[in-house]
């Protein structure tokens, strides 16, 4: 393996050519991309996973958010999922904790105690980063005002994806040593291994195919079949724009919005110079035409330039197969919700590092490869499937359909999938009346209404009547609202997310 090639540019080619180059700088790393073929370039917004690949990779976002109109993001915010009115932020980051006065389900006391309490109010509780977005404010927190809050680590980015991989190419994978050969690949010939060489010319110990959802290698000259997600996840489409601020210090936001509408759900992500956005629906349930309609009422115009996307939804059976690997759509694809298309392509690169790492690669290497890229993307998968299951909207066919959907039979039939988001969620909710904090399911599953613990529980588990079990947990209930409104008046004098990034990043620009 001391000559890769990899075939395809865009976000998840040059994200390849910058982590092999990083992982293995004595290997000889080419990437071939053609001039014609236009990239994707709708990956927009990203989750916290991000920060583990540029801290690896040891590049600075100031070094490249300035080119590619980025700015930061603290969290998702979900709207009109559960039902119509109500909204809920999944918070990059882990929950406060402190041994003295928190207890993991504190806030589930509160909701009992305090019934009308809105599911949004659980994250400004237990997130103290939650200060800044709900007064739209960032900070470094170089002085710890906000208590726990890493900034390095509990921040995400938005970026323009397309200027990201330009960025990668120019200021880290070619300076670094990456042969870079714009080139159409008409011709490719295979023997007994997999593939021989590319236009008769350009060979290599590995291919790795970065051609999108078309899977050039992989799919079509391997012909691995994929496995369709299509039962799990209901979306395959999707209509994308960009649409200018009309008040930019209000409408530039530390989050991605996500709002569940009646064939799907709309994006709302806010670059420095522009917003992104897009309608991802099914067509099983709505035509593309009538899907542009639908997503032209809500933005309230028609002129602007609309872009059509067809997703294809799952992954290959084998992601490694002979000596061809598949990073990024052309090995499989999820949703866009959850900000998820760029965290795998950084996390199937992890793997693909660990595999390469011992110097030959057996057929059992290349096994492992697939299997601990499929455990990840099941495991996101179902977390993103959650987010349909938990609704209980039922005011269009789509929802409806959701509504009433077996989404597990595995859960039924007591044969968990490994250990996944539907069946972990389900475990812990029966088992430890509680979510684990290293994941976003106790932030959505609470958003959703399906909490872990609920009064008449806690009556029949703790032996205490109603009075008893309010007495000893309102200190801690009282004190949630208390450190909110700490760190509420911590961050008072921060300054606007526009203006942060105005002073911080783009004042040379």
């Amino acid at each position: 393996m001391k000559k890769i090639i990899i075939v395809g540019g865009g976000s998840a080619g040059w994200m390849t050519a910058s982590t092999l180059i990083k992982a293995f700088p004595k290997k000889t790393i080419t990437l071939i991309e053609s001039p014609n073929i236009p990239i994707v370039g709708v990956g927009e917004s990203t989750i916290g996973g991000i920060r583990n690949w540029t801290n690896f990779l040891g590049i600075n976002d100031k070094q490249f958010l300035s080119e590619t109109d980025g700015s930061y993001k603290l969290s998702i915010k979900f709207t009109d999922f559960y039902q119509k009115g109500e909204t809920f932020h999944y918070p990059f980051g882990m929950p406060y904790h402190h041994k003295n006065y928190y207890r993991k389900n504190d806030w589930y006391f509160k909701k009992t105690m305090m019934p009308k309490t809105p599911v949004y109010d659980y994250a400004d509780c237990l997130y103290p980063q939650m200060a800044l977005v709900n007064q739209n404010k960032m900070s470094y927190n170089i002085k710890n005002q906000i208590p726990y809050f890493k900034f390095n680590q509990d921040t995400a980015f938005h970026f323009d994806a397309t200027k990201f991989g330009i960025w990668l190419r120019d200021n880290f994978a070619i300076p670094k040593g990456v042969i870079h050969i714009k080139e159409d690949i008409k011709t490719i010939e295979k023997n007994e291994d997999g593939i021989k060489s590319l236009n008769n010319k350009h060979t290599a110990d590995l291919f790795i195919d970065c051609t999108g959802f078309k899977s050039l290698l992989l799919s079509k000259e391997l012909e691995e079949p994929f496995e369709s997600y299509e039962n799990l996840l209901p979306n395959n489409s999707a209509w994308a724009t960009r649409i200018p601020y009309k008040n930019k210090e209000k409408e530039l936001v530390s989050y991605t919005n996500c709002t569940a509408y009646n064939n799907g759900w709309i994006w709302n992500i806010p670059l420095w110079s522009r917003m992104g956005t897009g309608y991802v629906y099914s067509d099983k349930f709505i035509d593309d035409d009538s899907a542009l309609k639908e997503f032209q009422n809500y933005l309230g115009t028609k002129e602007l330039e609309f872009r059509k996307i067809k997703m294809r939804v799952g992954i290959h059976k084998r992601l490694w197969v002979k000596n061809v690997c598949a990073i990024g759509l052309a090995a499989g694809f999820i949703e866009p919700l959850e900000s998820n298309g760029l965290f795998s392509v950084h996390e199937f690169l992890f793997a693909l590092m660990r595999n390469l790492s011992r110097g030959k690669v057996s057929q059992w290497d290349k096994d492992n490869f697939t299997t601990e890229c499929k455990f990840m993307f099941r495991s996101f998968a179902e977390f993103v499937a959650l987010h349909y299951a938990l609704s209980h909207r039922t005011d269009t066919p789509y929802w409806q359909s959701n509504y009433n959907k077996t989404w597990c039979e595995d859960l039924i039939n007591l044969k968990p999938f490994l250990t996944n988001a539907f069946s972990e969620s389900s475990y812990n909710r029966i088992h430890d009346f509680e979510f684990k904090d290293t994941a976003g399911i106790h932030c959505i599953a609470t958003g959703m209404h399906w909490n872990p613990t609920d009064l008449n529980l806690m009556l029949y588990k703790s032996h205490f009547n109603k009075d008893q079990l309010f007495d000893t947990w309102l200190p801690f209930v009282l004190n949630l609202d208390k450190r909110k409104e700490n760190w509420n008046k911590a961050i008072a004098s921060e300054l606007s997310l526009n203006k942060f990034l105005e002073k911080e990043i783009y004042a040379n620009k």
